[in-house]
């Protein structure tokens, strides 16, 4: 599977990259959110690739973020919403935006995304409520917020997030594993873990 891809921006359109790796040129699906920030064309770029395989399809879905990404993958979880339909559910709203959205349960704020009616919202935020980690922006506001993590800290918050646990009982648990003086991945993933059952 293609997780990451650094090469050459040959052309660039509002859903759709195409990067030269290698001498082999990729068609990447991206949101409108990631096709903004790219460079012109001719010069390196690095997107995190999710890798789409069906019978008859293989289809390369690019970011530019981590947290991106994270909600596209959330997002194809739903039952329902396919890569493409979450590529426009992400190029409707910025990704705090709809996380917050989410996570306030916004049905007709998601419902304005085209593509999205009032069932699929509904499912979105049912699914998703209590899977999409909180922004930045509102971890720093909430009472109690310690410093911002550190690499290895948001690795391990990832790893433990892509397990399932609730964002907030896992942000807490790393914060009490790294207390412990900890500063491996493994070490501190394990002892986050036991901390978050």
């Amino acid at each position: 599977m293609i997780a990451h891809l650094r090469g050459t921006l040959l052309e660039k359109h509002p859903n759709q990259a195409v990067v030269e790796a290698g001498g082999v040129g990729y068609d990447v699906a991206i949101p409108i959110s990631t096709y903004s920030a790219l460079p012109e064309a001719g010069r390196e770029v690095t997107l995190r690739i999710y890798t789409h395989v069906r019978e008859d399809t293989l289809a390369l879905f690019g970011f530019l973020t981590r947290e991106e990404k994270l909600l596209f993958e959330r997002l194809i979880s739903v039952s329902g919403i396919g890569p493409k339909l979450a590529i426009t559910v992400l190029s409707g709203l910025p990704a705090a935006d709809l996380s917050a959205a989410v996570r306030a349960g916004d049905v007709n704020r998601l419902t304005r995304i085209p593509g999205v009616g009032k069932k699929t919202a509904e499912r979105i935020v049912l699914e998703l409520r209590d899977k999409l980690p909180a922004s930045a922006e509102a971890a720093a506001a909430a009472p109690g917020a310690g410093a911002a993590l550190s690499p290895l800290d948001q690795d391990v918050l990832s790893a433990l997030l892509n397990l399932g646990c609730p964002p907030a009982a896992a942000e807490t648990a790393v914060r009490k594993a790294k207390a412990d003086g900890l500063t491996e991945f493994e070490p501190l993933f394990r002892r986050s873990l036991e901390l978050v059952r």
